[in-house]
């Protein structure tokens, strides 16, 4: 697998070996072992998620406040733009983001370390969406930041976008840490 660094401190773009001939394709998606000698992934994965969206719909950005989560995120079907957004405040990345194309195309996987904001938008008609992740959701600690934050300036690809109720509350940056 082709392992990319980012601008972020260990946000990475994984590229699984992907093996494929008439018939269809196969790649290993995960192998604790090969992840954490070629990614420096070494925290164990405890939840997998799944989730189904349509075109336009908005999914962040989110956090765990006091359990955060790492993610490996990747598309089994469609297209998504995806987002790692750094908000810590005594990182030199403050206020920075990585954002990346994931598909069922490309293949791609982003690795999300606990303590990151994470949000995607779907590109496609709809698309089905996995992640593994390395703390349990804990709906009473969870976190968000704006997905249209001005210190952020996130390039979102469609600006048209749908959001849940709880999204469109949360707050930008400078509002987060006060």
């Amino acid at each position: 697998m082709k392992v990319i660094d980012t601008a972020l401190a260990g946000v990475k773009i994984i590229e699984p070996k992907v093996f494929g001939d008439a018939r269809g394709f196969f790649m290993e998606t995960f192998s604790a072992q090969r992840y954490r000698d070629e990614a420096g992934i070494e925290l164990a994965f405890v939840q997998d998620n799944h989730s189904r969206s349509r075109k336009g719909v908005l999914r962040g950005l989110h956090f765990q406040k006091t359990k955060p989560q790492g993610k490996l995120v990747s598309v089994v079907r469609g297209a998504v733009y995806d987002v790692a957004a750094d908000i810590n405040p005594a990182s030199p990345t403050y206020g920075q983001y990585v954002g990346v194309e994931l598909s069922e195309d490309n293949h791609r996987q982003l690795w999300v370390p606990p303590g990151y904001a994470h949000g995607f938008v779907v590109l496609t008609d709809a698309v089905d969406f996995v992640y593994k992740c390395t703390d349990y959701y804990d709906p009473t600690d969870e976190g968000g930041v704006a997905w249209n934050c001005p210190t952020l300036n996130i390039a979102w690809p469609l600006t048209d976008v749908q959001l849940s109720e709880k999204d469109q509350r949360y707050p930008g940056l400078k509002d987060l840490h006060g």
